[in-house]
């Protein structure tokens, strides 16, 4: 199996790499290419970070607010779990990815849950965030 099949974002930044080095190609706009190629794998490391963001805000308001949970949130939580799982699937350095930045989306994650509850102050600091990544998106973890 090649890279492309294996992790498109790990082969959308080696085929960059390799466009670049080799110089243009005819005509070709190499560099264009490339930015292009790498676009591809940006987009897919903000739909992880968005997806994992949307996790996060609905186990958030599971934990700290349980007496208004719904068949939505838990909804959500199963439908962007799954779709994350197909994301990580297509390109496993996603998952690493997500992971290095942890804290910054444990901080997006709250921010968003403290814009759509009433009271606020009612989340955890950045530094006490209550999930970790693996319990995030393990399909068995409920608050």
């Amino acid at each position: 199996m090649n890279l492309y099949d294996q992790d498109f974002v790990q082969w959308t930044a080696e085929t960059a790499r390799r466009l670049r080095a080799q110089g243009s190609i005819e005509e070709a706009d190499i560099e264009h290419v490339a930015e292009e190629i790498e676009d591809m794998g940006k987009r897919d490391q903000r739909e992880a970070i968005n997806r994992t963001v949307v996790i996060l805000v609905h186990l958030l308001k599971c934990r700290y607010q349980p007496d208004r949970r719904t068949s939505s949130w838990d909804g959500s939580i199963v439908e962007q779990r799954s779709a994350l799982e197909g994301v990580f699937e297509q390109s496993p350095s996603l998952r690493r990815y997500v992971e290095e930045k942890w804290s910054r989306v444990c901080l997006l994650a709250i921010r968003q849950a403290q814009r759509e509850v009433d009271p606020k102050g009612l989340f955890p600091k950045i530094e006490d965030c209550p999930f970790t990544f693996a319990q995030a998106v393990d399909p068995d973890f409920w608050p």
